[in-house]
């Protein structure tokens, strides 16, 4: 790929613990994966890509950058966003992160 949306990375997202959200900043817009962070769990909540940045894989980039942070955290992972929660389903290498309230969220 070596269009414009090749450019952007998982290195690119920054967790801005003050908002408790993963940002991503594209042409002048923020995607962002918004977390609730208690004790060793993340509740994964809710993501947000501005419509004219969708379908460019930006949504998973703003996923694998907060499980990435929450294993190396040693954080536990409730997926009750439905990107969240459906990546984590086709991803078995992820299944670890899951508590027993996330393992239910995606019916394992």
């Amino acid at each position: 790929m070596t269009d414009a949306t090749s450019a952007t990375s998982i290195t690119e997202v920054r967790d801005n613990p003050a908002q408790s959200r993963f940002e991503l900043s594209v042409e002048g817009s923020v995607a962002c994966a918004v977390y609730t962070l208690q004790g060793s769990t993340i509740t994964f909540v809710h993501t947000f890509v501005p419509t004219s940045l969708r379908g460019r894989g930006i949504a998973r980039q703003l996923i694998l950058a907060g499980l990435a942070s929450s294993r190396a955290r040693g954080l536990e992972v409730i997926p009750q966003c439905p990107l969240f929660r459906a990546y984590m389903k086709d991803h078995q290498e992820t299944h670890d992160l899951l508590g027993a309230e996330g393992r239910a969220l995606i019916g394992i």
